[in-house]
């Protein structure tokens, strides 16, 4: 199992009581992309670029077609950026993968949520395997699943976007947590999920804007 696989399975777990918005989800999976391609030296980080290596194929098939579309020119790709090209769908090519080799099923309606119509992963060994991965404290899982609220050490306490838990004190800065020197995992690591910290709090700013933008238009419908 990757790490990314991991986190898809305990997303979905997750979801009915702490649903995860598909944005969100994808920037974190392509960043646990990264720390497993790290790890499989298919990728080495100069500062906070992405410079590809020449690694054997990993024998996942969505980690290979990430080590696939590597930028190999210099200057290489900037993590940010990987996690916003490499992050775009990927929430669903997981799903996709993962209902395919029947982990779990879903109710058959348009479109992808993680909020409606969707039943959670199958008991199997690979779901039980992430759970106790995610419960043995692994410092790598347990950063993702923070950065996206679904940790359930003080879930309840966070706003579900998982700001808290990330690592961000709601006035921009990073404490102490993923993406700030976080214990266990290398710098290489901790760069990728300080970018992920970022990808995530950018995303929310986006949403929000949206959301001011289209109640301001309703009001000019309705004469307010």
């Amino acid at each position: 199992m990757t790490t990314a696989r991991d986190l898809m399975i305990i997303a979905m777990d997750a979801a009915p009581s702490r649903p995860v918005e598909q944005g969100d989800l994808s920037l974190a999976l392509a960043g646990a992309e990264a720390v497993d391609l790290l790890a499989a030296e298919a990728l080495a980080l100069d500062g906070d670029r992405i410079v590809p290596r020449p690694g054997p194929a990993t024998g996942d098939p969505l980690l290979d077609q990430a080590v696939a579309s590597l930028v190999r020119e210099t200057p290489y790709e900037l993590v940010g950026d990987w996690l916003w090209r490499r992050g775009r769908g990927l929430s669903a090519a997981y799903l996709a993968g993962l209902e395919a080799e029947g982990l779990f099923g879903r109710q058959r309606r348009r479109g992808l949520s993680f909020r409606t119509g969707r039943d959670a992963p199958a008991d199997s060994p690979v779901r039980r395997a992430a759970a106790e991965r995610l419960a043995s404290d692994e410092p790598v899982l347990a950063a993702f699943a923070s950065a996206l609220g679904i940790r359930g050490d003080g879930a309840d306490e966070q706003d579900g976007t998982g700001r808290e838990a990330a690592g961000e004190n709601g006035s921009g800065e990073v404490r102490d947590g993923p993406g700030g020197d976080s214990p266990g995992v290398s710098d290489d690591v901790d760069t990728v999920l300080a970018a992920v910290l970022d990808a995530l709090t950018q995303l929310e700013a986006i949403r929000q804007r949206r959301a001011v933008e289209q109640a301001a238009f309703d009001n000019i419908w309705r004469g307010d």
